[in-house]
């Protein structure tokens, strides 16, 4: 089954490699037996599901992820096998959607307004004078 990653792209089954193993953590007897943990690895730099634009753009963005070019992500929160399948193509999927997501707009610094400098200083004001109560009358 090919993972839908957006409308604009689709990773075909085949570029997928699924790897299971025994997972750590509750499960009672059953858990030395089954291999519940999951690793789902997609070969980024070698896949033919993208475009170069999109290949460097995942490079630049996951880089720092991969192995070889190879993308890699785990799942075993759950005790079944199917459930942390779709847990970690889920995860895939949105690992590459954010990194494909255009950046955000550059923030615009804005000039304080004259209002907010006046309520700033009289806060200050106030803070102090609250201080200069406190402390003790002078000897004089």
């Amino acid at each position: 089954m090919d993972l839908e990653v957006s409308p604009a792209l689709s990773i075909p089954a085949s570029e997928l490699a699924w790897r299971f193993s025994r997972s750590s953590g509750p499960g009672g007897q059953h858990v030395n037996t089954s291999d519940s943990r999951v690793e789902l690895s997609w070969d980024l730099a070698g896949s033919a599901a993208l475009s170069e634009q999109q290949r460097e753009r995942l490079l630049e963005r996951l880089g720092r992820r991969l192995v070889g070019g190879v993308l890699t992500v785990t799942a075993s929160e759950q005790r079944s096998q199917l459930r942390n399948r779709e847990i970690a193509r889920r995860k895939l999927a949105l690992l590459i959607a954010d990194a494909l997501a255009p950046d955000a707009a550059a923030r615009r610094a804005t000039k304080r307004t004259r209002g907010s400098d006046r309520r700033r200083l009289d806060a200050k004001q106030q803070r102090s004078a609250t201080k200069q109560q406190r402390q003790r009358p002078s000897a004089d």
